[in-house]
């Protein structure tokens, strides 16, 4: 059986880079990988999937992309959501990849940049059936804002905040 590397020893071939139409496959595929595995593809994850330029990036957002050895293997992105508050979403990882701190490093990498655009703060939508990325999130300080149904997602019955 092949050992999974710690995150201590995950090789220097890493690297997170902002939106490249080369890695847009990777984005929608991550992403539909887990949306599927535990849910539906639902009307606001076609809008951010399939016309992620419309809907994300000409809105002032941006798709990040987790490199290793030059291929993504993880993604996220954040979608301006009003006034000084953006929304980190999609965030993917290759199942085979994970427990490696990928997901740490990308929520960094976006809070850095959500610093950078003079946010206030980050929010996001989840399930808390997604036991390992809500204790990733908290682990990160976002805090529970809300618990129950969200009008944007059927899935969705949590929304967390970091306040910045």
């Amino acid at each position: 059986m092949q050992e999974r590397n710690s995150p201590s020893e995950i090789h220097s071939s890493v690297e997170i880079v902002t939106y490249d139409e080369a890695y847009l496959s990777a984005y929608v595929r991550l992403n539909r990988e887990w949306i599927e595995k535990y849910f539906r593809i639902e009307p606001m994850d076609v809008a951010q999937l399939e016309m992620a330029r419309e809907n994300i990036l000409d809105q002032g957002g941006e798709i990040f992309f987790l490199l290793e050895d030059g291929n993504p293997v993880g993604t996220c992105a954040m979608v301006p959501h009003g006034p000084g508050c953006y929304e980190l979403a999609k965030m993917a990882v290759d199942p085979s990849k994970r427990g490696l701190g990928y997901g740490s490093r990308l929520i960094h990498a976006v809070v850095a940049w959500a610093h950078m655009k003079q946010a206030d703060e980050v929010m996001l939508l989840s399930n808390t059936i997604l036991e390992p990325a809500i204790a990733l999130y908290k682990k990160h300080g976002f805090i529970t804002t809300h618990l129950g149904p969200h009008p944007d997602y059927e899935r969705c019955n949590i929304e967390m905040t970091l306040k910045l």
